[in-house]
């Protein structure tokens, strides 16, 4: 009897000691945030960009060379949906709405009109989205501050445009500029903002504003005709619609010897003359961190916005010759690079 009871006791031992065993196994995983379904799971990711344009490109192509870093391989654990509405706000709705009834992992929005739209389609949702090319994400409505996790669905790279230093290279290009023009879309946020920031800086040093607003990239050409032969320089902010017709825009004002002063720096490389601006690519890179963060387990809205780390000033030398525009040797010493 006493071995029966013996037997019994090392019978129920045992079997407490693989239950426990077991439990314990089950438990490391949880805490690692790592369960079975997900090593076999392939995220699916809408990608929506605005325009088609070198420097949104450029997001997009650092967007995924990073991805890839981050350990996500398309075909393997990631897919994406990358779609492009060609500067049409209608279809940037159309595209995000799409996105969410297809129950997409996330969104990442290049662009300000890209991300309202995505934030607009998710509101309500438990979709992340990320934004990245966004000139002022407070003014444009996706989020209440530059420094605070939002506590909703969306997070992401704003990229303030350095306007102050913009207008002043274009002042040690030309010391004695008198009259500045702008050409822009005013149904761009980015691009109002940025443009307010530009006339009241160049307006405190005694320049003159000479704004154009266009509502197509169809209208461009006309804007810089009506521009040409009133203004020292015109400057173009980071404005989809503009920059999308820049060759159109370069022809008019080389034509009348007038210098084009951008706020992207890939426009410098297509022939305008020099720029302070945002890294597009390195941009694009910082944003998938961000998306990377939130697949392996963190919430959107618990990730502050992070302001674009890297900047670089860009001067074209050709572009300043061809119009025989000389180049200060203050900015080719400072110069990150420069175009021949």
């Amino acid at each position: 009897m006493f071995t029966n009871i013996f037997n019994k006791n090392i019978i129920y031992i045992l079997v407490s000691l693989l239950l426990l065993l077991a439990a314990t196994g089950c438990g490391g995983n949880e805490q690692a945030g790592v369960n079975d379904s997900d090593t076999d799971r392939v995220y699916r990711i809408g990608v929506t960009q605005f325009v088609d344009h070198p420097a949104l490109n450029l997001d997009q192509q650092g967007f995924l060379d990073q991805m890839k870093l981050e350990g996500y391989i398309e075909g393997e654990n990631i897919l994406y949906d990358i779609q492009n509405s060609q500067g049409d706000h209608n279809l940037a709705k159309t595209i995000a709405d799409k996105f969410v009834a297809d129950k997409v992992d996330a969104i990442f929005a290049i662009t300000t009109p890209s991300s309202q739209a995505a934030a607009m389609a998710t509101k309500g949702t438990d979709i992340p989205v990320v934004f990245i090319a966004v000139s002022d994400a407070v003014g444009s409505g996706l989020i209440q501050a530059n420094d605070k996790a939002t506590g909703t669905n969306i997070t992401g790279v704003y990229s303030a445009d350095p306007v102050e230093q913009q207008m002043d290279l274009i002042g040690e290009f030309i010391p004695d500029i008198k009259q500045l023009g702008f050409i822009y879309n005013a149904g761009e946020a980015n691009s109002v903002s940025n443009i307010n920031r530009a006339k009241e800086y160049v307006e405190s040093k005694g320049w003159n504003v000479v704004e154009v607003s266009v509502a197509s990239s169809n209208e461009v050409q006309a804007a810089a005709q009506s521009l040409a032969g009133r203004v020292d320089a015109v400057f173009v902010p980071q404005d989809n619609t503009v920059i999308s017709a820049l060759e159109a825009l370069l022809k008019e004002l080389q034509d009348k010897n007038v210098p084009l002063f951008t706020g992207d720096t890939e426009s410098v490389r297509r022939g305008a003359v020099a720029t302070v601006g945002n890294d597009e690519y390195d941009c694009g890179a910082q944003g998938a961190t961000m998306l990377a963060r939130i697949l392996k387990g963190e919430k959107a809205g618990e990730i502050v916005p992070e302001e674009i780390r890297k900047r670089t000033l860009m001067i074209n030398k050709t572009a300043a010759q061809n119009i025989n525009l000389a180049i200060p040797q203050s900015v080719l010493d400072r110069a990150d690079e420069i175009v021949e």
